[in-house]
């Protein structure tokens, strides 16, 4: 057993953060994904606080929404020596029509905040601001693919095995 952790931990990435909870909130305020990336071995109790700690941190995203177009809200909350970083989402619209034998989709879109849609959430305890921004950037952008894919409901659960492999290999390279 004292082997695995060796290999573990000799394994990982020099400076990633040891605890580092990830969520996606939709716009109802409901989890579509969640996954523990950090370093540390995660306890069931650890678990459960850290949903806590994201889903209490809520309210405050809401607020700080309101007063900045960004993005990225770095950090929004302290809980001991965890962090809370966010990073919110645009506001999107998509319309289309159909002419002749082909749909035709014009993309509008605002980036104005004063409707909140999905929520990426990082609870981690490191100081890398750079890492953590990126990290959000190329998580978004693997969101927006699942959202194109026809199959996929707005706001139900992401299940793929693809997407969450994708999210921890993110995590080890950025955080």
């Amino acid at each position: 057993m004292a082997r695995i952790r060796e290999c573990n931990t000799a394994g990982q990435r020099k400076g990633m953060a040891s605890t580092a909870c990830f969520i996606i909130v939709s716009r109802n305020d409901i989890p579509i994904y969640e996954a523990e990336v950090g370093s540390a071995l995660k306890k069931e109790e650890a678990a459960h606080q850290h949903q806590f700690i994201l889903h209490a941190a809520l309210d405050i995203v809401q607020d700080l929404a309101w007063t900045t177009s960004a993005m990225f809200l770095k950090t929004v909350d302290k809980f001991n020596d965890l962090v809370v970083s966010v990073y919110v989402t645009a506001v999107k619209k998509i319309y289309g029509h159909i002419h002749c034998c082909f749909i035709v989709f014009i993309l509008l879109f605002s980036l104005t905040n004063h409707i909140i849609h999905t929520r990426l959430m990082l609870l981690h305890d490191s100081r890398n601001e750079d890492g953590i921004k990126s990290f959000f950037q190329e998580v978004h952008e693997l969101y927006i693919k699942i959202l194109l894919n026809p199959l996929y409901l707005p706001g139900s659960r992401i299940t793929s095995s693809h997407f969450d492999t994708k999210v921890r290999a993110l995590a080890r390279k950025y955080l």
